[in-house]
């Protein structure tokens, strides 16, 4: 996708970020680091549905996550679907 494509899609995915225009980024809070594994394998249980694996960063009371597809080394709207996916399943905790 070009800057003007992401661009135009980011603002339908609150709180992500486009990084050099190549993945999306964004951190979630929780309450400590039981609610953030949960939260990771529900992440992880979306992804193997998906085949569109993120990379997942768990720590106390936070889950940062990165995504972009890696055939292209680049931004598509799936990714953006999948970022939505994940706005979803924390929304939903």
């Amino acid at each position: 996708m070009a800057a003007p494509e992401i661009a135009a899609l980011l603002p339908l995915v609150d709180g992500w970020e486009a990084v050099r225009d190549h993945h999306l980024v964004k951190t979630y809070a929780f309450k400590n680091f039981a609610e953030a594994m949960a939260f990771v394998d529900r992440v992880g249980a979306m992804a193997e549905e998906q085949w569109h694996h993120p990379d997942v960063h768990l720590s106390w009371g936070k889950v940062s996550i990165e995504i972009w597809t890696h055939k292209i080394d680049g931004l598509t709207e799936s990714d953006f679907v999948f970022a939505a996916k994940c706005d979803a399943i924390h929304a939903s905790k």
